[in-house]
């Protein structure tokens, strides 16, 4: 009897910002990979979240939200984006009920030029208020990708996911798998540690400070049941560190006591997380400070 073939490939989500992205990324992993808020450039990074069984192995990029670069960080952030129109083997383009489709067309007709497939997930179809609704939203989006696959689906109701896995695991092209059998992702763990801090203030805050931040991991110290972590956040102004840190301490306190116990979830063990403020002027628009950050090679 022949040997079943090994499929794998690597399946890069896009799209414009608050869509629900990283929400249908954490689904189709069946892990909490990238981290979830309501505003716009949550995520940053490209986030790798990889599927494995005996038969196929899935690599899941989850990229920011495309958007019009205002500063050098945003510009990075595009450049992952744009990135991912040229390695994946399938391209989920995710768009939602409610946004407009003509924003970021540019970007779209780059979509729409694509040979390799296109899935095209409409997401939150749960806020649609009629069945003709979501038939206009088919076939306005049939119009304006015609070669891509519709997929209506709500990712936070886990709608229609099931059916849209069965499809990337049908298009997967066979292929030995590219990481380890075992491999949840190709980030390291200090990555999310950072991204979890992130998120609490990303959740915290409001207007311009979360978005002036970042979050270095210094120290990570592992042992049998607990690990110790050092994190600096970095902010932009003398302003911003004292909203961070709010009065006697009380906000960087609440920051850091959310992100230890999504800490310790994630890890399963015992975390002591030590935080620390410090100015770093314009780091958004310095290269240099944007390489030792990762976000340029």
């Amino acid at each position: 009897m022949e040997e079943k073939q090994h499929k794998a490939g690597f399946v890069n989500i896009v799209g414009n910002p608050n869509v629900g992205k990283s929400t249908l990324m954490n689904d189709l992993v069946g892990e909490r990979v990238s981290i979830i808020t309501s505003k716009a450039q949550t995520t940053r990074h490209r986030i790798t979240g990889i599927v494995n069984t005996p038969d196929y192995q899935i690599v899941f990029s989850d990229t920011p939200g495309v958007l019009s670069p205002k500063y050098k960080l945003q510009e990075s952030m595009l450049s992952y984006s744009e990135g991912a129109l040229t390695d994946a083997d399938i391209l989920l383009y995710v768009t939602d009920v409610v946004e407009d489709p003509t924003k970021n067309a540019d970007f779209l007709a780059k979509v729409a030029r694509e040979k390799i497939p296109v899935l095209l997930v409409i997401n939150k179809i749960d806020l649609v208020k009629s069945q003709q609704e979501l038939e206009d939203k088919v076939a306005m989006w049939k119009e304006m990708l015609p070669n891509a696959e519709i997929f209506p689906t709500s990712a936070k109701e886990h709608f229609n996911v099931s059916n849209l896995m069965a499809r990337i695991v049908e298009l997967l092209p066979p292929s030995p798998p590219y990481f380890g059998k075992d491999a949840l992702t190709d980030k390291p763990a200090r990555f999310f540690v950072t991204e979890i801090i992130r998120e609490k203030i990303l959740l915290n805050y409001d207007k311009e400070v979360p978005y002036a931040t970042e979050v270095i991991v210094e120290k990570f110290d592992e042992s049998d049941n607990a690990i110790h972590i050092m994190a600096v956040i970095y902010v932009e102004r003398d302003s911003q560190k004292g909203i961070l840190i709010g009065k006697g301490g009380s906000m960087l306190k609440r920051v850091g006591t959310e992100a230890r116990k999504d800490i310790e979830k994630f890890f399963d063990k015992r975390i002591y997380l030590e935080l620390f403020v410090k100015v770093e002027s314009n780091w958004r628009n310095r290269e240099n400070k944007l390489r030792s950050f990762g976000y340029i090679e």
